[in-house]
């Protein structure tokens, strides 16, 4: 394009009004992509700050210990019922004994006697009773099975406990190999004397945990 023909083009009206509508758009589109700009979008941010209700160490230690706690404490009470549906059983065979012994008198009294109703219902109401006495002793053989059955259930929880206790422990791991890592030959507490401001700087004040928490906060809201 020649000069002459650059200069028609900016003296024309229409043209300059076609160019600023077009620049005009584009500060629009501009504005708007930084507006919906996110870092990553779905995730919140900035993160949680590191205290005590944030400390992911902290709370699986918390989850372990309970569920520990809490199994230890569910394995001594099914142990109790398992002793008492136990003893339970052993007391009902103590009375199928008795049971069986009144069965053999009545019948032989029954077959000696045939006329005597009473033997006779004595020997119904002992049949009756030894009936009930083995179906109580299957319920509580399908107890004591139960029971075994809910210990070995919690035999999970423990190894739930150690898959837990195992990330823990990679984590800290992980943790301490960081730490290695941007380990510095001086200490901290040494480093009040280098550089922390630089000439040229609008102000000396030194910037706080705080504040920069209060920064990255404003960040996550744009």
């Amino acid at each position: 394009m020649t000069q002459e023909e650059l200069d028609a083009l900016m003296t024309t009206d229409s043209d300059m009004e076609n160019l600023d509508k077009s620049l005009a758009s584009d500060v629009a589109n501009s504005a708007k992509s930084e507006e919906n700009f996110q870092i990553n979008p779905g995730v919140n941010w900035p993160p949680p700050p590191p205290n005590k209700e944030h400390k992911v160490v902290h709370q699986l230690d918390d989850v372990t210990r309970d569920s520990e706690e809490k199994a230890t404490e569910m394995m001594d009470k099914l142990e109790i019922m398992n002793n008492y549906f136990g003893t339970s059983e052993a007391l009902s065979r103590e009375f199928e004994r008795i049971v069986d012994r009144n069965i053999d008198i009545f019948s032989k009294l029954s077959e000696r006697f045939p006329e005597v109703q009473t033997f006779k219902e004595a020997l119904g109401n002992n049949s009756e009773a030894k009936t009930k006495l083995n179906e109580m002793q299957n319920n509580l053989q399908n107890g004591q099975d139960t029971i075994m059955m809910a210990m070995d259930a919690m035999q999970y929880q423990d190894i739930h406990r150690q898959k837990i206790e195992r990330v823990i422990n990679v984590m800290r791991a992980l943790s301490r190999y960081m730490s290695s890592l941007f380990e510095g030959k001086i200490d901290d507490k040494n480093r009040v004397s280098s550089a922390v401001h630089i000439e040229g700087d609008s102000t000396t004040e030194v910037v706080s945990n705080d504040d920069i928490e209060a920064l990255i906060a404003s960040l996550g809201k744009k």
